[in-house]
């Protein structure tokens, strides 16, 4: 199983020095992959944790790209029906090549009133805007000849499409999943919460005739206690989860790296 690690785009740890030294040292430990998240505009009463601060997940993870060599770098989760579906792909295209192919695509189709009141768009369209970008999306990768409006387009640099993991656990998420992703990326407390849903998602791939792909896996661990956190590992991986991404709270690198360090050994000590 990978062991990839969240490493925050948002509030005072996404300083420029932080930002990138946090992610070489994820890197230099051998961890799997680095995961960031997404918000575009944060109301001034629901900034606790934040202050309101967020990078812009794609272009954060062309920075990073540019300050590390073999880690890979996940959107966890990137907002569909916030971005235009062109440029988005563009953007999607650009970072896989110029990266080498190190982007791992967590999508998702929102959730926060302010955001899409901000951006003028209508919330309850949110998940038939983000099927529409999947399939845009996917259309793009497919083919140097695209259509788009009644326009044909040529659509270069078309590297490999990343790997799209499709995150949420509502039945229309594991629909979706099942449909348009590589895989499926929930966010849980523990192991038994996959349980109610697992058979769900499977049952979706197996009707459209789809492998299930990769389950990925973001929630945390008792890192002060590797005995309990190797136990947790183990159940993930017994679900048939294939990548866990720890999420982990932290102030300062050094707090940032001593995560790590409980994170990469943990990960050791499994083999």
């Amino acid at each position: 199983m990978h062991i990839g690690v969240t490493l925050r785009n948002m509030g005072p740890q996404s300083s420029p020095e932080l930002f990138t030294r946090g992610a070489r040292a994820a890197e230099d430990r051998g961890l799997e992959s680095v995961w960031i998240t997404d918000h575009i505009a944060i109301p001034p009463d629901d900034a606790e944790g934040s202050g309101g601060r967020y990078l812009d997940p794609l272009v954060a993870l062309a920075v990073l790209a540019g300050h590390t060599q073999r880690i890979k770098l996940g959107t966890g989760v990137l907002i569909l029906p916030y971005r235009a579906a062109l440029p988005t792909a563009k953007q999607i295209a650009t970072l896989q090549e110029l990266s080498g192919e190190r982007l791992v695509l967590g999508v998702g189709i929102g959730w926060m009133d302010p955001e899409f009141r901000a951006l003028g768009l209508d919330r309850h369209r949110r998940g038939v805007d983000s099927d529409e970008r999947l399939a845009f999306l996917r259309a793009c990768f497919a083919d140097d000849v695209v259509q788009a409006n009644g326009q044909s387009f040529l659509f270069k640099p078309r590297p490999p499409l990343p790997p799209v993991l499709v995150g949420g656990r509502a039945p229309h998420a594991l629909r979706r999943a099942a449909r348009y992703g590589d895989g499926w990326l929930p966010m849980v407390r523990s192991p038994e919460d996959l349980d109610p849903w697992l058979d769900h998602y499977r049952e979706e791939t197996n009707r459209l005739d789809r492998p299930p792909g990769t389950i990925t896996v973001m929630s945390g661990l008792p890192l002060h206690d590797r005995e309990a956190s190797l136990t947790a590992l183990d159940e993930y991986q017994r679900r048939g989860v294939e990548r866990f991404v720890c999420g982990v709270r932290y102030d300062d690198l050094d707090q940032y790296r001593a995560a790590l360090d409980a994170l990469a050994e943990t990960g050791a000590a499994r083999g």
